[in-house]
């Protein structure tokens, strides 16, 4: 049976997501390039930590790649006084792109990576990444809390999307909070990231498996109430718990229904909403 430990940490990563998706959602610019920044993040933090020989700068630097590049991308949005809608999903498929490419040109495989300097989920190392990904996941969602109820700029960031006339009337920058929202987005989008290579001690191409769009649902099904988001979040992943682990019972059931399961789910909640 799945322990409750267990069921929470495989959480994480959509939970961090979601708090992503969250910042953009408040600026008004949806952050619909989440699932292949995922995906990019995932890949760097595996790179990263080859290169260096430790997880710890592999992180570091990964999330510093995923947010410099939003924050360009983004800043030439605003220069150029673009659509960020458009702009979002270009930038998701830029993500992928970017992934196949460097794959290729750096391990010469746009398929999974492996390497036996790279282990975390055997033994002991399973404790640790699970009890890494619950403190690293408590720690960000109690600074994104903090940052948007206690802090100003989390005040005009709440209200970028919804009273940008205050904020013009104020002489509030809203192309910098707008911008601020996205590469808080990336921030979180990365951690949820490397979470997931963690858990599977490896790199899968498309790793995200499409937590980022199950994240912009969480937020629209939570309402921007982060305690909603959450309960949104564990539901879907419980469905996919439940998808992955019924076979052992119920082997004739379709795997294909089974992996979509948490889609169908996200999609009832989303009609009967």
């Amino acid at each position: 049976m799945i322990s409750i430990l267990s069921a929470l940490a495989y959480a994480c990563p959509l939970i961090l997501c979601s708090l992503g998706a969250l910042f953009s959602e408040y600026a008004g610019c949806l952050a619909l390039f989440l699932d292949g920044l995922v995906s990019f993040s995932a890949f760097l933090f595996y790179t990263f930590s080859i290169a260096t020989g430790s997880p710890f700068w592999g992180a570091v630097l990964a999330s510093l790649a995923a947010v410099f590049i939003t924050l360009l991308f983004s800043a030439l949005i605003e220069l150029g006084k673009g659509n960020r809608f458009i702009a979002a999903i270009a930038l998701n498929l830029l993500f992928g792109a970017l992934t196949s490419c460097i794959s290729w040109l750096v391990f010469g495989t746009r398929g999974i990576l492996v390497s036996d300097f790279f282990k975390f989920s055997l033994g002991k190392g399973l404790l640790i990444t699970r009890a890494a990904a619950l403190c690293i996941t408590t720690v960000f969602a109690t600074l994104a809390l903090i940052f948007l109820k206690y802090s100003r700029a989390g005040l005009y960031l709440r209200i970028t999307g919804s009273d940008q006339e205050v904020l013009k009337a104020k002489g509030i920058n809203l192309g910098q909070l707008r911008t601020l929202s996205w590469c808080l987005a990336a921030l979180y989008g990365s951690l949820a990231g490397i979470l997931l290579t963690l858990r599977l001690s490896s790199f899968v191409p498309n790793i995200s498996s499409g937590r980022g769009w199950m994240a912009l649902a969480a937020v629209f099904l939570g309402k921007k109430k982060l305690l909603r988001i959450v309960a949104a979040v564990l539901i879907f992943c419980l469905a996919d718990i439940f998808g992955a682990n019924i076979q052992n019972y119920l082997p004739g059931i379709p795997s294909s229904l089974l992996l979509s399961l948490p889609y169908l789910v996200s999609l009832l909640l989303i009609l009967v909403k």
